[in-house]
C-alpha cells in the first residue's frame, strides 16, 4: 500500500500547494496590483519568478521546523498523517477563498499537521521547541506587523515631506516594484519552504528519498511552479479584498507595508520561525493605511479576516484530528 499512498499524499501536498498560490501568495502583490503600479499578469509572472528564488536561496530552516512539528510516525502511518493535514488545508482554505477571505495557509498547515499527529499520539506528538517557533510567530506576523507598518509609514511621510508630489509618485512607484519582488521572494522562504518540507517529508517516509539528503531541487522547482499557477488561477479574489476592500493605500504607504512585511518574514525564516505570510502582509497594510486616520481600514473586512484566522487553527486541528482518525480506521 505504501507506493499507492506515496502517490495519494504526493497529490494532496500539490493540491495544497496550489490552493495557497490562490488564497495566499496574492497577498505578496496585493498594493503593487491595488495602486496600480502594475497590471495583474506581470505581478504574477514577477511573484512566480521570485518566490521560487526564496524557495531556492534562503536555505531550509523554515522547511525542517515545520517537517518537525509533530511525530506523525513512519511508514503507511504517517502518510495517512499526511494526507490528513493536507485535505484539512485545502477544504477550509477553498471554502474561505470562495467568500474573498485571505486565509493563512501556514496556520492551516500547522494545525492540520498537529491534529493528524495529535489523533495517534496525544500531546505527546509535539515537538515543543517547533510549537515555541509558532508561537513566536504568531506574535511577529499579528503585532509586529502592524506596529512597524504604521511606524515605517510615518517614517517616509517625515522624510519625503518636501517632495514634488509627481517625483515621489515616480519614485515609489519603482520602489514598489522592488518592495512587491522581495515580498514575492519572501512568500516563497517562508510558505514555499513549508511546503518543500512537507513534501519532502511524504516522500521520506514513503521510502522513496533518503531522510539524510539534500531537498531535491526538483522538489523546489515543482512547489514553486504549482504556487505560481495557483495565483494566476484565483488571485485576483483575494487581491481585491487585501487591496482595494480592506483598505486603499497610497504607493509610497504600500511600499511602505511591502518593506516591513518582507524584513519581518526574511529575518524569522533566518531563524526558522515560520510566519503567517497572509497575517505579517495584512497587518502591515493595516498599519500604513491607520496614519491616514483610523476611518482609513475597512474594519468591517479586517474584523472578517481576523476571525478567520482565529477560526484557521482550531478548525484545522480538528479536521486534521478527524480525518486522520477515520483515514488509520479504514485503511490501516
Amino acid at each position: 500500500m505504501t507506493s499507492a499512498f506515496v502517490i495519494v499524499v504526493f497529490l494532496l501536498v500539490c493540491a495544497s500547494v496550489f490552493v495557497n498560490g490562490f488564497t495566499d501568495s496574492p497577498n505578496a502583490i496585493a498594493t503593487v496590483v491595488s495602486t496600480r503600479v502594475l497590471r495583474p499578469r506581470i505581478a504574477v509572472i514577477l511573484a512566480v519568478i521570485f518566490n521560487f528564488l526564496g524557495v531556492l536561496l534562503m536555505g531550509s530552516e523554515v522547511a525542517k521546523t515545520t517537517a518537525g512539528l509533530v511525530d506523525i510516525g513512519a511508514g503507511d502511518e504517517a502518510l495517512v498523517a499526511l494526507g490528513a493535514a493536507q485535505l484539512s488545508i485545502v477544504l477550509w482554505s477553498v471554502t474561505a477563498w470562495r467568500f474573498g477571505i485571505p486565509t493563512s495557509e501556514s496556520h492551516a498547515l500547522i494545525a492540520g499537521l498537529m491534529g493528524a499527529g495529535m489523533s495517534r499520539y496525544g500531546l505527546e506528538a509535539f515537538n515543543w521547541d517547533s510549537v515555541i517557533k509558532v508561537v513566536w510567530g504568531l506574535a511577529i506576523s499579528s503585532v509586529v506587523g502592524f506596529a512597524f507598518g504604521y511606524l515605517a509609514t510615518k517614517m517616509v511621510e517625515l522624510t519625503c515631506r518636501g517632495f514634488p508630489r509627481r517625483k515621489a509618485n515616480v519614485f515609489f512607484s519603482f520602489g514598489q516594484i522592488a518592495s512587491a519582488c522581495l515580498m514575492a521572494f519572501s512568500h516563497g522562504a517562508q510558505d514555499g519552504q513549508k511546503f518543500v518540507g512537507v513534501l519532502n517529508l511524504a516522500l521520506v517516509v514513503g521510502g522513496v528519498l533518503d531522510k539524510n539528503a539534500d531537498i531535491p531541487f526538483l522538489i523546489m522547482l515543482l512547489c514553486s511552479l504549482t504556487m505560481g499557477v495557483g495565483t494566476s488561477v484565483g488571485g485576483y479574489r483575494i487581491i481585491k479584498t487585501m487591496g482595494i476592500d480592506m483598505v486603499r493605500l497610497e504607493k509610497y504607504q504600500g511600499f511602505s507595508a511591502e518593506i516591513v512585511a518582507s524584513v519581518s518574514m526574511l529575518a524569522a525564516t533566518r531563524y526558522g520561525i515560520p510566519l503567517s505570510t497572509t497575517n505579517t502582509k495584512a497587518t502591515a497594510m493595516m498599519g500604513a493605511g491607520a496614519t491616514k486616520g483610523l476611518a482609513a481600514v475597512n474594519w468591517g473586512v479586517a474584523k472578517e479576516m481576523v476571525t478567520a484566522w482565529i477560526l484557521t487553527f482550531p478548525a484545522c486541528l480538528v479536521l486534521g484530528y478527524l480525518f486522520a482518525s477515520f483515514f488509520r480506521l479504514i485503511l490501516l
